[in-house]
């Protein structure tokens, strides 16, 4: 037997290790198993050219775990050690020293990277064990070895009896960490890392059921038999060619990504590509709400079927995080972290590569097939949206093909849109306005005045449609969009005729002193006479398109005004002063009567507007009971 000192220029590494990674100390296990992997597949590569003269089979991993003896067990029957590679992979750390490791990592404290970034894999191990064992056989003709080391660097090297080629990993668990010694605990790691490992993993054993044999009894019970628990499918669908798979094996990848979701994804995108960089994957449209935060972190990063993280902001850009499904890259570290995302030049190149990727899908999906694109638009509008207001290459993309609905239930591009409108629908400034409502129940009776005029009226219900708005607004020329509750309908979209009005300017000045002295100094109307049709309504509520637009920008984060989205509500109240019924309210002698008139009137407005509740709506019942007596 030899004794030595592992080869690091600090006294003691493995309390920084416990210190700096103490949050993440779970990962020993993803580690360990990684490593297992690496020393089966590089033994799949010395058989396959030649190098290596001995019979691959069928190998696994395997993990046990002895709770008495509080001791974890990670075999493998890989490539195995010799001597001289114990002492060169395992004995020479490659670190540089405690000034240097703790002036990095002081500030972070819980960065997955020290690991990855020091090579100290397989030491992640003394994150749980307060003695580790290494008994390692090769696949070359040489004594196995037997290596531990008690947490400190003096280590003991010696001969082993172990016959068969391959690695076993003993870690004797600390006082701290014996929640490891639980099955439970190491099966719950294992299917969040380690699920789609490309070698077989086996944890326990499972009862199978065996067909009954001919002959038997209905009541004799099926005859079972124990056989391995293999925890991990190692060939798991985007790993594939799309070519060898169904509509259906994308399906049931799905439910295997996602055992919880009932619902079947929209459609699937398969990533796949080997220049500049390595990159697969399968992303999923699933069908989406409004709620842009609740969706995010479904994607999971994986690094040649090891799990990373299912944080994947920076390397899918932000409008995708909505997504679902995989990413696979070993151009990507094991053990990431973000600033390495925000500096590394692949990753940028990745994030493009799948930005182009989506937006090739679903120009495709729109070209093959729009009546079924269309009726999945509600479903993934948010993600087209917001990627159209966060990246401009996806924004000329998505040009051709993200569409805008009608209240009335059409469809256009923006393109078919103007052609569809224009003639009718521009103003005498020559530009052209695109009418919405947000809310068809709400808005419907402006909604209804603009379609009597011949306008159509889009629905635009998006959590993010002001933004949205601003930057088609800016990016086209001659357009203006306006919700159809902004102002009149004449107002909105403004011809060269006027209408003139039947109250003179001394009729309107009193007229509007009647009517602010009803709503009183506090309120928070704007009182404005217009000359229009005699036919439209008497009283109209309108919210101003620029205030409202910038108070919703503000309610869902960036643009508008400081503080715009604290303000108050402000509308405008419209009176149409060629109204039989506002020429009445003039013309009232009784004040009574005339201030009853305005209130029932206003409340009406309020009405339309969705605006009349509580004590206000109470009091209307009660007049209008009065007024029909």
């Amino acid at each position: 037997m030899a004794t030595g000192k592992i080869n690091v220029s600090v006294e003691n590494i493995f309390p920084l290790i416990k210190k700096f990674l103490y949050s993440d100390h779970e990962i020993f296990l993803r580690e360990l198993v990684s490593n297992a992997t690496d020393a089966t597949l590089k033994l799949k590569h010395l058989t396959s050219i030649g190098e290596a003269q001995v019979e691959y089979g069928n190998p696994i991993i395997e993990i046990k775990v002895d709770k008495d003896n509080k001791k974890i067990h990670i075999i493998d029957q890989g490539i195995g050690m010799t001597e001289a590679e114990v002492k060169k992979y395992i004995n020479e750390v490659a670190f540089s020293g405690a000034e240097e490791f703790l002036d990095k990592y002081k500030d972070s404290g819980k960065d997955t990277g020290i690991i990855g970034h020091f090579g100290l894999g397989f030491y992640s191990a003394f994150m749980v064990a307060e003695k580790v064992e290494i008994v390692t056989k090769s696949f070359k003709d040489e004594p196995a070895v037997r290596w531990v080391c008690d947490g400190s660097p003096e280590f003991e090297l010696s001969e082993a009896d172990k016959t068969e080629r391959g690695t076993e990993i003993i870690l004797h668990v600390a006082e701290d960490s014996t929640e490891f010694l639980e099955e439970a605990r190491i099966r719950t790691l294992l299917t969040k890392y380690n699920k789609f490992m490309p070698i077989p993993i086996k944890f326990g054993t499972r009862t199978e059921t065996l067909p009954k044999p001919e002959g038997a009894k209905e009541d004799d019970p099926a005859p079972t038999k124990e056989v391995d628990d293999i925890i991990n499918n190692p060939n798991p669908a985007w790993t594939k060619k799309p070519t060898d798979l169904e509509a259906e094996d994308y399906k049931s990848f799905y439910r295997e990504l996602y055992p919880m979701q009932f619902e079947e994804p929209l459609f699937h995108i398969h990533l796949n590509v080997d220049y500049p960089f390595n990159l697969t994957g399968i992303l999923y449209f699933p069908k989406l709400t409004n709620d842009l935060n609740i969706q995010k972190d479904k994607i999971q990063l994986y690094q040649n079927q090891v799990f990373v993280t299912d944080n994947v902001e920076g390397i899918v850009p932000e409008f995708l995080t909505m997504l679902r499904g995989v990413i696979d890259s070993p151009d990507i570290p094991l053990n990431v972290s973000r600033s390495y995302l925000q500096a590394d030049g692949a990753v940028k190149k990745i994030s493009s590569y799948i930005t182009k990727k989506v937006a090739d899908k679903l120009s495709s999906l729109f070209k093959n097939n729009r009546e079924d694109f269309e009726s999945k638009w509600n479903d993934i509008k948010v993600v087209i949206e917001y990627g159209m207001l966060s990246e401009d290459k996806f924004f000329d993309k998505a040009d051709k093909f993200a569409l805008y609905p009608t209240v009335d239930g059409k469809y256009y591009t923006f393109e078919e849109l103007i052609e569809k409108v224009k003639d009718n629908q521009t103003d005498k400034d020559n530009k052209t306005v695109l009418l919405y409502a947000s809310n068809t129940e709400e808005q419907h009776s402006y909604t209804e005045a603009a379609k009597a005029k011949g306008y159509e009226v889009l629905l635009l219900d998006s959590p993010i449609v002001a933004h949205l708005l601003q930057k088609l607004e800016t990016s086209k020329e001659n357009i203006s969009f306006a919700r159809v509750d902004a102002d009149h309908v004449d107002n909105l979209i403004k011809k060269e005729e006027e209408t003139i009005s039947k109250l003179s300017d001394d009729e309107k000045e009193a007229l509007k002193g009647e009517l602010e002295k009803v709503l009183g100094e506090k309120s928070s109307y704007t009182v404005q006479l217009e000359a229009m049709d005699s036919n439209a309504q008497p009283f109209m509520i309108t919210e101003p398109e620029f205030m409202r637009r910038m108070k919703d920008m503000q309610k869902t984060g960036g643009g508008g005004m400081f503080g715009m989205g604290n303000m108050p509500d402000m509308f405008n109240l419209i009176v149409n002063t060629n109204h039989e019924l506002v020429g009445e309210i003039l013309n009232t002698k009784t004040a009574k009567k005339k201030e009853r008139l305005i209130n029932q009137s206003l409340d009406l407005a309020r009405l339309s507007k969705g605006l009349l509740k509580g004590e206000e709506l109470t009091k209307f019942i009660s007049r209008s009971y009065e007024m029909i007596k």
